[in-house]
């Protein structure tokens, strides 16, 4: 069965030089804000828009990140990251991303995020059936 894109799934970006460090890579930092970048496309091009879930009260602060390192991406080198939902759970939403060297196909760090849905007192909610519905589709989308 072929593998089918996920609208906004993958999301280019190019290394800008005030995101190098001394050695002329990436900074590690970056690769978050990246990460996070990647999350923001894919849910707000699949109908589940941030800016609109906060106007409703709900938050999602990032509860857990983890992030492998493999290779360093360079001063204006295209990176694609890839990104994936990988559990949804009423309270909670896992994704799963991997930052590709455009070029050759590199995969240069992979990592995950759990974000928590709260209110606006930070306090523990769950997520509107909508925003479920959007994330479950796009969670069984990437398995398929």
């Amino acid at each position: 069965m072929e593998e089918q894109e996920i609208p906004g799934s993958r999301t280019e970006i190019r290394v800008r030089y005030a995101e190098t460090d001394q050695m002329g890579h990436a900074h590690h930092m970056n690769y978050l804000a990246w990460f996070e970048l990647g999350r923001t496309e894919l849910m707000r091009v699949n109908g589940l828009s941030y800016a609109e879930l906060e106007r409703n009260g709900v938050l999602l602060p990032v509860a857990r990140a983890e992030l492998s390192y493999r290779k360093g991406a360079g001063y204006d080198e295209r990176v694609e990251i890839r990104t994936r939902v990988t559990e949804v759970r009423s309270r909670s939403v896992t994704f799963g991303y991997e930052a590709i060297r455009a070029d050759d196909g590199m995969r240069l760090a992979s990592g995950s995020t759990t974000l928590v849905s709260t209110d606006s007192d930070l306090r523990p909610r769950r997520m509107p059936d909508a925003a479920i519905r959007i994330l479950e589709n796009l969670c069984a989308d990437s398995i398929s």
